[in-house]
């Protein structure tokens, strides 16, 4: 195995808790949608978060045209999508928080200086800027290193694609093999693991051992090779991933 020298971090609920916080927003933009197709169906952000975790809303809104059987223009799916980074990003600028034990491992890691760190998110560039910011980790990643499926790519896509994270490493100048990815969502898990990068699944951030351990269960057969409930964990996974 190539010597580890990257790594490639999702945002939402996985540095920063941003997803819950996000879907709110995304509810609202979704239920308007459905009301103006006469489609009885609504969503809660707890709902909509369980269904399409992982994905941008731009993901979202193509889900929803195709689970409910309506259709959007390219300029309508462009503006809902405008409107909700907006309105995300003014939530995030208020409320965001890191995730539990995040900060000391980025401390130790910047100051060690083993691996470049990036980050590889589904969501748009300025929310995930937005939300590192706010938690004060945007000083432990360049600013060339924080990567958008929703725009630093010459189409828009969405994890469980690969291409976000194919891109980010050709820009940083690595193999996917020289890189560790950590994610909590079977879509990035996904995303990581078909761009060939060893992925770290990271479970800490959903609600309760049980729903922690069946989110374990999804990302190991989403192939993550290994599980982290706490980022206390995260130097020993690292040191399996390294041994293998």
């Amino acid at each position: 195995m190539p010597k580890i020298t990257q790594l490639l971090f999702d945002c939402d609920n996985t540095l920063v808790l941003s997803e819950e916080l996000a879907f709110e927003a995304c509810a609202k933009l979704s239920n308007e949608m459905l009301e103006k197709h006469n489609i009885a169906d609504r969503y809660s952000g707890p709902e909509l978060m369980i269904t399409f975790v992982g994905q941008n809303f731009r993901g979202v809104v193509t889900g929803l045209q195709q689970k409910h059987g309506f259709k959007l223009s390219d300029s309508e799916v462009d503006e809902y999508v405008s409107r909700e980074l907006g309105k995300v990003i003014e939530t995030l600028e208020a409320k965001a928080e890191p995730c539990v034990g995040v900060m000391p491992v980025l401390e130790e890691l910047d100051k060690s200086k083993k691996y470049g760190m990036a980050v590889v998110s589904s969501s748009a560039l300025s929310r995930v800027q937005a939300s590192v910011k706010k938690v004060g980790q945007d000083k432990f990643f360049p600013k060339d290193h924080i990567f958008s499926a929703a725009t630093s790519l010459p189409v828009p896509t969405t994890k469980p694609d690969p291409a976000i994270y194919l891109h980010a490493c050709k820009v940083i100048g690595k193999d996917p093999g020289e890189c560790v990815a950590v994610e909590d969502s079977r879509s990035g898990t996904l995303s990581a693991v078909r761009a060939g990068i060893p992925t770290i699944g990271y479970v800490g951030s959903y609600g309760g051992v049980i729903k922690q351990k069946e989110m374990a269960e999804v990302l190991k057969e989403a192939g993550a090779k290994v599980m982290m409930d706490d980022w206390s964990q995260f130097m020993d996974c690292m040191a399996q991933i390294e041994a293998a």
